[in-house]
């Protein structure tokens, strides 16, 4: 079992950045392939990034490449979501995610566990 808490999001101006944190539990962090999503409201949840679990490659989203960094620190059990360049249309509730084949997915249905989210918002 993998229990996963986000934190970082909030309350930012258009052209502003936040950076997303994600802390796992238990001892098999370096196993999991990691990703974000995002659902905004009304809208389908959507893949924004995906990190292997060696860290070695990682994904984007068309929308978010360029702007958007993934990162993960093994000995913290933590990965990161850099977001610059902040749009209005980047609001959302971002959600971490793990995958335990270690890949990496832009698939939600492929991955294993889900934190509760964190609200960002991005002022016009």
């Amino acid at each position: 079992q993998v229990q996963l808490v986000e934190s970082g999001g909030g309350l930012v101006q258009a052209g502003g950045s936040l950076r997303l944190s994600c802390v796992a539990s238990g001892r098999t962090f370096r196993r999991y392939a990691m990703g974000w999503f995002r659902q905004a409201p009304r809208k389908e949840r959507e893949f924004v990034a995906a990190i292997s679990a060696s860290g070695g490659s990682t994904y984007y989203a068309g929308s978010v490449k360029g702007r958007f960094t993934i990162s993960r620190d093994n000995a913290k059990n933590t990965v990161y979501l850099q977001m610059n360049s902040l749009k209005p249309e980047d609001t959302a509730v971002y959600s971490c995610t793990a995958d335990g084949a270690g890949f990496g997915s832009s698939r939600a249905d492929e991955y294993d566990y889900w934190g509760q989210g964190t609200q960002v918002t991005v002022s016009s």
